[in-house]
């Protein structure tokens, strides 16, 4: 107990603090922000001093002071939200109706609610700051008829309001769609500052292109839309509208350069302030951290790197100590020495055991997630018989090589049969509730959750009518499809059914129904999508590399008591497995094409290339090893096909 509370402690001080901090410095540079905002705001060309007069006025005022205050609750609240939705391994939906299910789901439905009042808010406060006609809600006005003043809707500052909610939700739509809350570690590693600054540039470029696309698209909304809120708003408010001025929901009411230009540099401070607090917040979190290699206390022993890298309630924690193993091997002499050290007295290896022991298991799960994804795309949605498995697993352990207590060598296999991308996730290692395959399926026993979101994970609802059934005679005439989802005969391990049992295709005029066919091709699943969730979490398998090649390499001069050489066959048995499955993954469609770069977004889109990053830093690990060793690894005790696959690096072949 008393370990679980130290471990939890020593998670709030890294995590938590660093999320704080990141806040602080969003709350910081919130007077820069609204001081350029207010410059832009009150800008005239031909009036310089008075310009900078009123703007002088302006930052001293009550009201500015107001609105800082209200500022800052936002990027509070704002901040808050980064830390509850950020992720380590990207939520990549695998289907339309997928991420259709995610954009709709009552969590996301709440985000977006936030993010609307907080964008109206934002709004608020510019135009309180912009002032003139866009001031307060309400204005005097005089009736035609009786000449008499009342109070009538200001529509300026309600174009300005709603505009802010379009843009909250926005935002909240593209944190779905682009992966915004995705946070990815740099390959190249610098301080916090000269990160911002590079940064800046690109926050600021995305902010302005942002705005204009939000304001382009809210006129058209307003255009079309506009009246029905105005009249709820003015009689719910029993604000009259004045007549005698020209409708905004109308064309020549739009054409005002004066309201599209404040309304642009206005969505764009709101942008800004919203795209700074996650730029912060993705640089604070993902700032290395040395782990010791060995406590000198016991009350500390849970802050090591090797009882760091076991994490498995924190992801951030294992990713963190994967990079700072990635480091040490590389760059650290000393901690490399602690790492080879034997343990006082009884002369073991915990050190190098225990960090060589997490490294191999992850790459194992790689490896077996990836046989899984290849068995269920070479099955072509029809399970394998039994015969056949068995042959293929007696062909794989005969190949390979038992050494130490723990056979690494063997290519893994799953006795279950697995059709589509989303069950190879939800039956890796750690169940369908693991910490680095969660985000990749939506939750399937959410009462949320359709039919089809079901299905893609190979799950059917027994109160669907499409359970039991057998697909519509259109869609079979189709074809299998490479990566269509199983139906539940072939989830469950039943046979196929003989081609006598399938049903003759119908006549031409007996054709499914368009909404049939419409459901049908949202079923279906993207096959760059499901390559890419299926090296979504590849960051942390690249750093796991990286650090065993570099201590296997560096072993060969500085480990004193050989405790690399008594791992080293399972070592390169196990990279070896792993390119095989990696170099067949690549022979499949799809697998090989880069994907589209976008122009400008908050988005991070790393994750669309870890597959050939991790190919890389793969065949860059086996090299390392094999230029240091040399012919040595001749001595090595491994399989014949894995030390012909090694001599082709050797050589320089591969």
């Amino acid at each position: 107990m008393f370990s679980l509370k130290q471990n939890s402690w020593f998670i709030r001080k890294v995590v938590i603090w660093r999320a704080v901090a990141s806040i602080a410095w969003s709350v910081l540079l919130l007077p820069v922000t609204a001081a350029v905002f207010v410059l832009l705001s009150r800008f005239s060309l031909f009036h310089p001093i008075q310009w900078i007069s009123d703007c002088t006025s302006l930052l001293a005022a009550s009201s500015t002071v107001f609105s800082l205050v209200v500022l800052c609750g936002v990027v509070l609240i704002t901040g808050f939200f980064n830390l509850e939705f950020y992720t380590l391994v990207p939520a990549i939906p695998c289907s339309r109706m997928a991420l259709l299910g995610t954009v709709l789901h009552p969590r996301q439905c709440v985000h977006s609610l936030v993010y609307c009042t907080m964008g109206m808010l934002v709004m608020w406060c510019a135009s309180v700051t912009i002032g003139g006609r866009y001031s307060t809600l309400g204005t005097p006005c005089r009736q035609s008829e009786s000449g008499e003043v009342v109070t009538c809707l200001n529509e300026y500052h309600l174009f300005i309001l709603l505009a802010g909610a379009f843009m909250g939700y926005s935002h909240s739509f593209l944190g779905v769609v682009q992966n915004m809350y995705y946070v990815s570690f740099q390959p190249i590693q610098q301080y916090k500052y000269p990160r911002f600054k590079g940064c800046l540039p690109m926050v600021v470029k995305c902010s302005v292109i942002q705005a204009l696309y939000s304001a382009r698209n809210f006129a058209a909304f307003y255009f079309f839309f506009g009246y029905a809120p105005k009249t709820w708003i003015s009689s719910t408010l029993n604000l009259q509208i004045d007549s005698s001025i020209q409708p905004l929901d109308s064309l020549t009411g739009l054409l005002d350069f004066s309201l599209l230009y404040h309304l642009s540099i206005s969505g764009t401070f709101l942008y800004l302030t919203w795209y700074l607090t996650v730029l912060l917040f993705r640089i604070c979190v993902t700032e290395a951290y040395s782990f010791p290699v060995q406590s000198t206390f016991t009350e500390d022993a849970e802050q090591s790197l090797p009882k760091v890298l076991a994490e498995k309630n924190t992801l951030v924690m294992k990713f963190l100590a994967l990079q700072d193993l990635a480091l040490l091997s590389h760059h650290s002499l000393s901690r490399r020495l602690e790492v080879f050290s034997l343990s006082q007295p009884g002369g073991h290896a915990h050190n190098w055991n225990a960090i060589s022991r997490e490294c191999l298991s992850l790459l194992s799960e790689l490896t077996q997630r990836l046989v899984a994804h290849q068995d269920a795309v070479a099955s072509n949605g029809r399970v394998k018989s039994q015969s056949a498995s068995s042959d293929t697993r007696s062909a794989s352990s005969s190949s390979s090589v038992v050494s130490g207590t723990e056979d690494i060598a063997e290519t893994p296999r799953l006795s279950v049969p697995l059709r589509t991308p989303g069950s190879v996730f939800k039956s890796s290692v750690g169940g369908a509730n693991n910490a680095l395959t969660a985000p990749f399926t939506p939750d399937v026993n959410s009462p949320f959750s359709s039919p089809a979101i079901r299905r893609l994970v190979g799950q059917q609802d027994r109160q669907s009518p499409c359970f039991g059934t057998e697909q519509s005679p259109h869609i079979m005439r189709r074809g299998p499809k490479l990566w269509s989802a199983s139906t539940e005969s072939q989830s469950s391990g039943s046979p196929p059914a003989s081609p006598a049992t399938v049903p003759s295709p119908p006549a031409a005029s007996q054709k499914p129904s368009f909404l049939a066919q419409w459901l049908q091709n949202r079923r279906e699943q993207l096959p760059e999508a499901s390559s890419q969730a299926l090296f979504a979490d590849s960051q942390a398998h690249i750093w796991a590399l990286q650090g065993l090649s570099h201590l296997v390499a560096a072993s060969f001069s500085e480990d004193q008591f050989g405790v690399v050489q008594t791992t080293l066959p399972n070592v390169l048995s196990c990279l070896v497995v792993l390119l095989e499955a990696v170099d067949r993954h690549f022979k499949l469609p799809h697998a090989s094409s880069k994907p589209v770069r976008t122009i400008c977004s908050m988005g991070d889109s790393t994750y669309k290339t870890l597959r050939f990053a991790l190919r890389a830093a793969l065949k860059t690990a086996i090299y390392k090893i094999t230029t240091t060793f040399g012919e040595h690894l001749n001595a090595v005790n491994i399989s014949t096909e894995h030390r012909k696959r090694l001599q082709q690096f050797l050589e320089f072949k591969d």
